[in-house]
């Protein structure tokens, strides 16, 4: 596993090449983007930021949540899928913030988790985003880049997050989650565009292909001869999240 210097270079570096990334849940609260967060899980956030003007326009807060019936809450959320099981999360969740914490959301990492439907990543996204807490999200895209790059080394997601957090500086926690689901996102797939990744030079991953399996950026560049310098195509494009 690579160095703290080694890691602060790598998300330095991811940054750069991702400067728009965050959240795309749309939401102008810690409730909202606690709402949203649930909502996303096995959903898009484009799908999600559909729903949630009307759901929103309804139910403003935790309190009119709470007063809120499955059967009146099913249809609104239905196209994000599991809708069944998420009306009943959201109303749980909104009825404990209201008996337990007055209706706000609470900056706590086992407040959050102790809310129905709350996992560590989602307590981590409202913490980071809405909240002003350093939290670092961990979803399969920064599981998959960081093992890659070698900046992690677990499946595990919460030992994933106690490497990264322990390597970075507090304040890096939520960005290096935001460029490391965007690279997995849009550079870093399953299937990986290496050609496009600008920080290949860090990365274990691409060592280990070689140049008999670098992708047609690499190979361009390699014809061109060495005095080429070039990052590849830089694209501007926010990140999108959502899991429980």
């Amino acid at each position: 596993m690579k160095s703290p210097a080694a890691t602060h270079r790598v998300i330095s570096t991811l940054a750069k090449q991702h400067p728009n990334a965050d959240t795309e849940l749309h939401h102008r609260n810690a409730f909202e983007l606690l709402v949203a967060t649930i909502l996303s899980a096995q959903s898009t956030d484009e799908r999600v930021n559909t729903v949630t003007p009307a759901l929103f326009e309804r139910y403003p807060d935790a309190k009119a949540l709470a007063a809120a019936t499955t059967a009146e809450l099913e249809p609104l959320i239905l196209s994000t899928g599991f809708f069944r099981q998420k009306s009943k999360a959201l109303i749980g969740m909104a009825r404990q913030l209201v008996a337990e914490h007055r209706g706000q959301v609470p900056a706590d990492m086992d407040a959050l988790t102790g809310l129905p439907g709350v996992g560590r990543k989602t307590a981590n996204v409202v913490l980071g985003h809405a909240l002003g807490v350093p939290g670092l999200p961990v979803d399969r895209h920064v599981l998959r880049v960081s093992n890659r790059i070698g900046i992690a080394s677990s499946d595990d997601p919460v030992k994933v997050e106690a490497q990264l957090c322990k390597a970075l500086q507090t304040q890096m926690w939520t960005l290096a989650s935001d460029v490391l689901i965007l690279h997995g996102r849009r550079i870093c797939r399953p299937k990986p565009l290496c050609d496009r990744c600008a920080t290949r030079k860090d990365c274990d991953y691409y060592r280990s292909l070689g140049p008999a399996k670098a992708g047609p950026y690499e190979k361009s560049k390699a014809k061109a001869g060495p005095s080429e310098k070039s990052d590849g195509p830089r694209t501007r494009i926010r990140s999108r999240r959502g899991h429980l």
